[in-house]
């Protein structure tokens, strides 16, 4: 069945949004002063985060791709795969989807966030942080995940014969990685779900709120979608 791009962008919108949701509401559940699963550890989030990506994909693959990330969008419209007409408008609905789903982490943990005094908890929240000071650590740490996971993506979805395990080992993959190179800077691997959460943090006014970041900002955009691109453009050689 073909759907119009307006509804393929909606689910775009809601999938990312779900998944933002679900991923983001996880860190703040383990960062938050006085949640329930305040310190609740690194594979918590890793195993939330895994599910918040393929949940949406379950739901939406039929729809839109699923794609939820502008950065696989550009890469499939880099190889041929996606128009490119219809990429700004996917990349609009998914980074808005990423702001309306930080909107609800907000909304639900806010007497949290008001007992946070740590700023930088806070802002790991809702977007990546150059914790080490140094961009080209994050730039790796962003390539190297991304590339991973689109390159197991394609992979794993290429044989078209079920999707529904397609997406449940696309589930696990992202639960790897968050688990294995979440360290550095607790990875993006999407540019949306980091810029959009991140302008939201900028204008949401918190009672101990500290820098947005912006001057990283670049890195979880650029990193992600070249690491897409690659990763892609690898795949090719196999067809």
């Amino acid at each position: 069945m073909h759907y119009t791009l307006f509804i393929r962008c909606l689910a775009e919108f809601i999938g990312t949004a779900i998944m933002v949701a679900l991923g983001n509401g996880s860190v703040a559940n383990v960062e938050l002063k006085g949640t329930k699963g305040y310190h609740g550890g690194w594979v918590l989030i890793g195993f939330r985060y895994g599910i918040g990506v393929m949940i949406p994909a379950l739901m939406f693959a039929t729809i839109s791709g699923a794609q939820i990330n502008p950065a696989m969008t550009i890469a499939q419209a880099v190889v041929g795969n996606f128009p490119w007409a219809e990429v700004l408008p996917y990349v609009i609905a998914q980074t808005l989807g990423a702001i309306v789903g930080q909107l609800t982490v907000v909304l639900a943990y806010k007497p949290y966030y008001d007992k946070t005094t740590d700023a930088e908890a806070i802002l790991g929240t809702f977007s990546t942080i150059d914790a080490a000071d140094s961009k080209l650590n994050g730039f790796l740490n962003e390539f190297i995940g991304t590339f991973l996971l689109v390159l197991g993506a394609v992979f794993m979805t290429a044989d078209k014969l079920d999707p529904r395990a397609d997406f449940l080992g696309l589930g696990f993959l992202v639960m790897c990685l968050v688990v294995s190179f979440g360290g550095p800077t607790g990875p993006a691997l999407n540019p949306a779900r980091d810029i959009g959460p991140r302008l939201l943090h900028a204008l949401w006014p918190f009672k101990y709120k500290g820098s947005s970041q912006f001057e990283y900002s670049w890195v979880p955009i650029v990193a992600p979608i070249a690491g897409a691109i690659a990763a892609t453009v690898l795949y090719q050689a196999f067809l």
